[in-house]
């Protein structure tokens, strides 16, 4: 039976979105990546499924996949393209959902006006909880990366790592070399999405990120978050900030330590479709190379 399927986006990072409730949905790593293949099956940075709340008090899970089969902990973008995904489809009419994800509950309102508001749940700074190893917490950490160079980052989980570096302009920024090696760094066990963020003025930012298991995407709405959360501990910016990417712009606001961070931004649908799971083109393990490489 075909798999029916939603393509979407959330400022240009893109997802295929899939209803496990209406169908039967069961994905090996190596169909996940060969759906988010951009050449030989329909092409995202993450997959996202839709199924029935397993705890109480939520309305839904949804479950996050990056582009290399992996499942991963949280997806900002994600999370208000889901919102209007079980919209659309009718699974609910309530504007405000409570979501389970695997790295913990949301709440997630869609706006008259098309745009989502989520609320991210509180950042975790200790190390040990991000996971970042530290026998420090101070809110600047070194980083030194196997070429030598030497960083500083701020560590922070939104639910996933990241690790935010501040930069003169993210143009310029080395992202498609230091990302990498940011994102395999042995101190972040789980391995951590890479932030590059640039200070425009007090209330905005320019990012771009270095996704884990994806690369650079368009936009990423959980690191918009942690580079907010970055920059108001660090002193560099007050909230609420606007958050420049490359696929648009984000409204996060903080009020400081023990508090939510809230994510205010859009989410659109671009087409629907039907994918015949045994036609794909299954490609191996990212990290064992194509065969005869």
């Amino acid at each position: 039976m075909p798999l029916r399927f939603t393509k979407m986006h959330g400022l240009g990072n893109d997802f295929v979105v899939i209803d496990a409730i209406g169908q039967v949905v069961e994905l090996s790593p190596e169909q996940v990546r060969a759906i988010a293949d951009r050449h030989f099956g329909v092409g995202c940075d993450q997959l996202l499924i839709v199924e029935r709340p397993q705890g109480a008090g939520v309305d839904f899970r949804y479950r996050i996949f990056n582009s290399d089969g992996a499942e991963v902990e949280q997806c900002g973008n994600g999370a208000r393209c889901f919102v209007r995904f079980v919209h659309e489809k009718g699974l609910t009419d309530r504007r405000e959902v409570r979501v389970e994800t695997r790295g913990g509950c949301l709440t997630l309102q869609l706006g008259e006006d098309g745009q989502v508001t989520v609320d991210m749940g509180v950042p975790v700074l200790e190390p040990e909880r991000i996971p970042f190893v530290s026998a420090s917490d101070a809110v600047v950490q070194p980083l030194e990366l196997e070429d030598g160079t030497r960083l500083a980052i701020t560590a922070v989980s939104m639910g996933n790592p990241h690790a935010v570096h501040v930069v003169a302009d993210t143009a310029r920024a080395a992202v498609a070399r230091i990302g990498p090696m940011i994102e395999g760094h042995p101190r972040f066990p789980a391995r951590v999405n890479a932030g590059f963020m640039q200070i425009v003025d007090e209330h905005r930012i320019r990012l771009r990120v270095y996704e884990r298991g994806a690369g650079e995407t368009l936009a990423c709405g959980s690191g918009a978050c942690a580079a907010v959360v970055a920059g108001i501990l660090r002193g560099l910016v007050l909230s609420p900030v606007t958050v420049e990417t490359r696929g648009g712009e984000l409204t996060i606001a903080w009020d400081g330590r023990g508090q939510p961070v809230r994510m205010c931004g859009p989410a659109t649908t671009v087409f629907e479709g039907e994918l015949d799971l045994a036609s794909l083109r299954i490609r191996p393990d990212p990290g064992k190379g194509e065969p005869g490489s």
